[in-house]
This record gives structure tokens, C-alpha cells and sequence, in this order.
């Protein structure tokens, strides 16, 4: 009984050792990560099955209790029997790929099994194919749960599985008493075999998965790190200062000899190994990244020939070039380069692939954010440039009026005229201008407008001195004056008040427009600031582009609000305080 456990250890051993070499096997470990799909199931049926029907024919021949022959043989003698390894190859079939796969390598293995011969050699199919039910049910069970049986499971099972040949030796024989001799010969060694197999076979998957998951886990830590550290400079776009960045972080993240940024045409960044004449700001020289660039593939390169660089002395031997998309189009590439091309493995190029995906990502996204600002930069000047005119031609008109009458006075609208457009037009070259100088903006018009209107308005300024230096846009408190004055009181001469309010609260500044008139009209109440307003003084939009200024600016809580009533009316915002500092 001992010699037949050591004859039996022995092919087992040779199992492990194959089961060993399959999971350091990149296909396989990726068939045993898919082992759902019918692909890998086809696949781990054709592997089981031959590992059945070799330990058919690699097991040990037994006749009257003794070991015949542990040689490799084709067929037996009709009254000798067999101890083997099958069982253990059907139930770890069952137990790793499921019914399906169980089955199919049972009747495989029972039907080899039934061509060597011997004594009730039919048991062997019945036996076969019950084990690979079985262990295939236990198998479903882990698959459903996406997890495999335990090493302690996987004695338990090995064990039963063991019980079930035995129990159908027994039931299905034609010599009962011989069927018992022969039992209780082969139970304990077969058993014994059987459960350690099984439970070194699952350890060895197991461990090997866990060591992937492991490794997979590591790598992501590092894409991530490298992804976080280089999306500054993607999302500035691919320019020379961003790539050289970039490529330098890539390269000291990922221990590779260089790296490369291009874009189209040209090479960007060249950090590490043969920077001597892989040099920015010159045409792309290997005829690998034009190919790449062309068929938007990704491309892998073993050998100086391959890469394609002219240079004679060129260190590189390896390389993979990855293309990177803006809007599905190829702008450029990311090339990973090694001056040992054994280094250059499957696991480089599926990390390679994962970062080209998020580069490319960030870079657009750096894309969409700089045309998002620059349209917004557009809008705003756009809607500044509707408010200069006016101003400006009130503004001819009152002065055109007292050149006849008061040359004097006519000279010194013109100067604030002057004034109020020189800070206009850095107001158009700047998104916000102070308070202290929005306010001399709002003097300057206010000059014209008395000088056109005599002792008609009263204007009170009330700023606070920590407001005087506040960033606002340009013309926001103008505005508000100015649509006081032209709507408020109608036709009304005297009596008319404006107060400007500029106060601070927290970390907001409060901009406060009001006036003693007439209130706005319940028609128009709705339309103020949202949609132009039909008038009879103006366009009726000056409002609707100031509140659009200041949604674009800062966001909603920025918008333009009044309340209004018999008494009069009152705009104001609230907008993040921000001061400039000192340069």
C-alpha cells in the first residue's frame, strides 16, 4: 500500500509540475480570469481532458492486490485494474471550469479509461462522469460567486470525489468480493493522493491569481500616481514645456531607458537614453512613430532595425510607441523606450496602453477647458463692446451741445471723455477693474450727464474703505446708474436721489444701486436682466449684458437681483471679494 502511494505521488507530482508551468503562462492566466466565457471553457476542456487521459495511461496496473506494472502502458489484462491520477484531474476540471467542463472531461477520461481494458471497465465511465457532475456542481457554485473552492475545500471535496470511484467500484461489479479486495487496497493511498492533489492544484491557482491581483493592484497605484502627477501638464496641451514635464515624471515612474513625446510632426520631449539626437523641435526621425501615426496602431519594436532610427550609434533596442487621440484623430504619440529589449514585455505594453488612454483623455480635456475659457473671454468682451457704444453717443451729444455755449465746460466733458474710454479700453483688456477705479469711471459719466441735465440728480456715493481696492467688471456700477437715471423718474425735474453702496460682507462685496422713482413696471418685472426689455431711451439691454457679465464671471449667486415698489428700486450683487495684490 505505501509502494502504490509513492508510485501514485510521483504522477501526481508531474501534474503539479505541468499545473505549475500552465499558471505562469500569460494565456492561460488569462483564460483562468475569463474561465465564464465558452471560449476558455472549450479551452480548459481540451487541457483537462488531455491531463485525464494521460494519467490513464501513466498510472499503476494492480492484480490480486499487487502492483503488476507502473510503466506507461495502452492497454491491461482483463482481470487486472488500475490506480491513477484521473480522478484528481476530473475533479479539479469540475471544480475550476464548472459542470460543463466536468462532465465533458469525465466522459473523456472514462472512455480512455474503458479502451485500456480490464476488470469492469465500464464502472470507469459511470464513475467518470458522476465525479465530473459533481465536482462540477461545487464548481458552478464558486463560478456564480466569482470565486474559487478553498484549499480545505478542495481536501474535502478531493476526498469525496475519491469516495464516489470507490462506492461505484463497489456497486457496479461483477465480482463483489473481488470489487472489496480491490477497495480496500486502493481506497487509503487514492484518498489520501487524491486530497492532497486536489488541494495543491487549487493553491497553486490560487496563488498565483492572488500574486496577479496583486501586481494589478500595484500597477494601478501606479498609473494613478502617474496620471495624478502628470495632468498639469497634459491638460496645458501638447506643447515642448508640458511634454519635457510630463516625459520626465513618465520616465522615473516607470524605469524605462527614455521617453518620448511628438506630436504630428514634430518631436516634443525626449528624456533618457539617446537624447544626443532624439532631440525636441526636430522632425520625428524613426519610421516607427510615422507608421503609428498614420495607422493610429499601436506599434512594438525588438530591435535597432525595427525602431528605425538612422542615428549609428543609437543605444535603443526596444520600444513601444502608443498613438494619443484628441477627438478620435491622432495628435501625437507616447513612446516608451529600452535599451534592453528582453525588458520589454507584456506587462509594459498593457501599462503603456492604460496611460496612453488617460493621457489622451487629460489632453483633451485640457482642449476643451482652454476653448471654454476662450469663449467665454470672447462673450465677455463681446458684451462689453455692446455697452461702449452707449455711453458713447449720449455722451458726443452733450458735448456737441456746449461747444457753442461753453467752450470751457465743452473741453472738460471732452478730457473726462477721454478719461472714461483710456480706462474702457483696459477694461476690455481685463475681465475686472477696482472699485476705486469704476467709481472714477462712474464720475466721468456722471459729469456728462449733469452737465446735460443741471441740478436734476443727486448722486451719494457710501464705499467702504476696504472695498476701494476690490476687483469688479468694468462698468457695473455705470450701468446701474445709468439705467437709474433714464428709467427711474421719467419725466420728473427734481427731487430725483441715487445712492451707490459698495460694502463688505465676509467674503463677498455688496454692490448697491438705488433710487427714490417711480419702481419698474409689473410688465417688465419678470424680463429685467434675464431677456432685453423694450425701451424707449435705450436698447433695453444694457441690464440683460451685466447680468450676463456676471453669471459668466463668477456663477449664480452673482446674478443681478432687484427689489422694487412705489417708493423706488434698488439692484445689487454679491461678488466674491478679490483683490489684487500688489505686484
Amino acid at each position: 500500500m505505501f509502494e502504490l502511494f509513492i508510485f501514485l505521488l510521483e504522477r501526481v507530482g508531474l501534474i503539479i509540475i505541468v499545473a505549475y508551468i500552465l499558471m505562469n503562462i500569460a494565456h492561460f492566466k488569462k483564460v483562468m480570469s475569463e474561465r465564464e466565457k465558452v471560449s476558455s471553457q472549450i479551452q480548459l476542456f481540451i487541457i483537462f481532458a488531455l491531463f485525464a487521459v494521460v494519467s490513464n495511461f501513466t498510472g499503476v496496473e494492480i492484480r490480486d492486490n499487487h502492483i503488476v506494472s507502473s510503466q506507461i502502458f495502452r492497454t491491461i489484462s482483463s482481470d487486472a485494474a488500475i490506480a491513477n491520477t484521473r480522478v484528481l484531474t476530473i475533479s479539479v476540471a469540475g471544480l475550476v471550469g464548472g459542470p460543463a467542463v466536468g462532465i465533458g472531461v469525465g466522459i473523456v477520461s472514462g472512455i480512455s479509461r474503458y479502451l485500456i481494458g480490464g476488470v469492469d471497465a465500464y464502472t470507469y465511465v459511470i464513475s467518470s462522469c458522476l465525479i465530473g457532475l459533481v465536482s462540477g456542481y461545487f464548481g458552478y457554485r464558486a463560478l456564480k460567486n466569482n470565486q474559487y473552492p478553498t484549499i480545505i475545500q478542495g481536501i474535502i471535496l478531493g476526498a469525496m470525489m475519491e469516495l464516489i470511484q470507490m462506492i461505484c467500484i463497489i456497486s457496479f461489479a461483477s465480482d463483489i468480493q473481488h470489487a472489496k479486495e480491490l477497495v480496500s487496497f486502493i481506497i487509503l493511498p487514492m484518498t489520501l493522493i487524491n486530497s492532497l492533489g486536489t488541494a495543491i492544484f487549487l493553491s497553486i491557482i490560487l496563488s498565483t491569481l492572488q500574486q496577479e491581483q496583486h501586481m494589478r493592484a500595484v500597477q494601478t497605484h501606479d498609473v494613478l500616481n502617474l496620471a495624478n502627477q502628470t495632468l498639469p501638464y497634459f491638460r496645458l496641451g501638447l506643447n515642448e514645456s508640458s511634454a519635457t514635464q510630463a516625459a520626465q515624471i513618465i520616465k522615473d515612474l516607470m524605469k524605462v531607458s527614455a521617453v518620448s513625446i511628438t506630436s504630428k510632426t514634430d518631436i516634443l520631449a525626449h528624456v533618457g537614453a539617446a537624447s544626443d539626437h532624439h532631440v525636441p523641435k526636430k522632425k520625428i526621425i524613426t519610421e516607427l512613430s510615422k507608421q503609428v501615426i498614420k495607422s493610429g496602431e499601436i506599434k512594438e519594436a525588438h530591435s535597432k532595425e525595427e525602431i528605425g532610427c538612422t542615428h549609428p550609434g543609437c543605444p535603443l533596442e526596444g520600444a513601444i510607441v502608443i498613438p494619443l487621440y484628441v477627438n478620435d484623430e491622432v495628435v501625437g504619440t507616447l513612446k516608451l523606450y529600452f535599451t534592453d529589449n528582453k525588458k520589454l514585455t507584456y506587462v509594459e505594453r498593457r501599462l503603456a496602453e492604460g496611460l496612453a488612454a488617460i493621457f489622451s483623455s487629460q489632453i483633451e480635456l485640457g482642449e476643451i477647458e482652454m476653448q471654454t475659457k476662450l469663449l467665454k473671454d470672447a462673450e465677455i468682451k463681446s458684451l462689453q463692446a455692446q455697452v461702449n457704444p452707449h455711453f458713447f453717443f449720449n455722451a458726443m451729444n452733450t458735448i456737441s451741445a456746449l461747444i457753442r455755449v461753453d467752450s470751457e465746460k465743452a473741453r472738460e466733458l471732452l478730457l473726462n471723455l477721454s478719461h472714461f474710454f483710456r480706462s474702457n479700453l483696459q477694461g476690455a483688456r481685463q475681465k475686472t477693474i477696482t472699485i476705486d477705479k469704476e467709481i472714477q469711471q462712474v464720475e466721468a459719466y456722471l459729469s456728462l450727464e449733469q452737465a446735460r441735465f443741471p441740478n436734476r440728480f443727486n448722486i451719494h456715493f457710501n464705499v467702504e474703505p476696504t472695498c476701494v481696492d476690490a476687483q469688479v467688471p468694468p462698468f457695473i456700477i455705470q450701468i446701474l446708474v445709468e439705467n437709474a437715471i433714464k428709467h427711474a423718474f421719467h419725466n420728473r425735474k427734481t427731487g430725483n436721489i441715487i445712492n451707490v453702496e459698495v460694502k463688505r460682507d465676509l467674503d463677498e462685496i455688496v454692490i448697491a444701486v438705488s433710487d427714490n422713482g417711480n419702481g419698474i413696471p409689473v410688465d417688465k418685472r419678470d424680463k429685467i436682466g434675464l431677456i432685453e426689455v423694450d425701451s424707449t431711451s435705450g436698447t433695453g439691454s444694457a441690464l440683460e449684458n451685466l447680468n450676463k457679465r456676471l453669471v459668466g464671471l463668477y456663477n449664480m449667486d452673482a446674478r443681478l437681483q432687484f427689489v422694487t415698489g412705489d417708493n423706488g428700486t434698488q439692484f445689487f450683487a454679491h461678488i466674491p471679494y478679490e483683490r489684487k495684490e500688489d505686484e
